[in-house]
């Protein structure tokens, strides 16, 4: 894989300069919004392939990740703040109408973006997470007290956590916890950063080239706003009246994904009843595929990609 195509400038959006990476050229365009432990660079194998296929592939750092400048206040950022970010990004560099393809909470953004703006997206394709109707998230209540998303909420603790360790530890353990199949849950006397041992190898697809490229970026960005989105900004509300996502959609589930266990979703999602939400939603499932499957399995994460970019160009 040829990571010198990519280049990287940074716009001014909102008053803060974005970092993004792009490669490809052309009139069909690709926006990728990373989740978290990520940033652009978890896009690496998909833009280099996606820009072979022909396509112009863009990923921005989301504000207060990676390169990207932090908001003044990273406590008070939200979701709302990534959906305009987008639209500014898309404004700023001129284009009408793009194909979203977004992990984990980036998934979020991306579907309320093609609610909010149905005209400027082609289609919309997630990993990892279904399309989720705006409203109180529930699964919280049917979790132990020790659920990472719960403990990851309580002001101060992640940090304190999370500030015992350099941030490429931090990232390395997030990487390692969440490409198991099992919800991180700590015991009552334990943080989620002492679930994985130091002797733990990292998965065989992650290398420590690449630990060192997250580590860095997360050394410059620290956690702040990481924690505020997705965690602490999970409950916020969206006055969406129409929740129907009229474009075209592929979901890309790992059957090894931890998401899955979360209460409710896999009944969701295999049920058909997430499409009632995106009537044109095409699902797949990889049966190895775990939280990070667009790095874990990339040559064939990318097919799937692209074999739905060229359907509905």
């Amino acid at each position: 894989m040829n990571m010198d195509q990519i280049q990287h400038k940074f716009i001014e959006v909102q008053g803060l300069n974005l970092h993004i990476a792009e490669t490809g050229t052309g009139p069909n365009v690709v926006v990728f919004l990373h989740g978290f432990p990520e940033i652009w660079y978890s896009w690496r194998h998909q833009m280099v392939a996606v820009a072979s296929a022909g396509f112009r592939a863009i990923a921005p750092d989301c504000r207060g990740y990676g390169l990207s400048d932090p908001p003044a206040e990273p406590e008070k950022t939200s979701f709302k703040d990534l959906i305009s970010d987008l639209l500014a990004i898309l404004d700023h560099l001129g284009l009408t109408k793009v194909f979203l393809v977004a992990k984990d909470f980036g998934a979020r953004p991306a579907y309320l973006f093609a609610l909010l703006h149905p005209e400027r997206v082609a289609g919309v394709i997630t990993l990892g997470i279904p399309f989720i109707p705006p409203g109180p998230i529930d699964y919280m209540k049917y979790l132990p007290e020790g659920f990472y998303i719960s403990r990851w909420q309580e002001p101060g603790r992640a940090e304190a956590d999370f500030g015992c360790l350099d941030a490429k530890t931090v990232v390395r353990n997030i990487y390692i916890l969440f490409s198991r199949s099992e919800i991180p849950i700590a015991a009552e006397n334990q943080e989620i950063m002492d679930l994985v041992d130091a002797s733990t190898p990292l998965p065989p697809w992650f290398t420590e080239e690449d630990l060192a490229a997250y580590g860095a970026l997360y050394e410059k960005s620290g956690f702040q706003t990481a924690l505020q989105v997705p965690y602490r900004s999970i409950r916020e509300e969206f006055n969406i009246p129409e929740i129907t996502v009229k474009v075209p959609a592929l979901l890309i589930m790992g059957d090894k994904d931890y998401f899955l266990k979360f209460p409710g979703i896999e009944d969701f999602i295999r049920s058909g009843k997430v499409k009632t939400f995106v009537p044109k939603l095409e699902i797949i499932h990889l049966p190895e595929g775990t939280h990070f499957v667009q790095e874990q399995s990339p040559e064939e994460v990318n097919q799937l990609i692209i074999t739905f970019l060229s359907k509905h160009v």
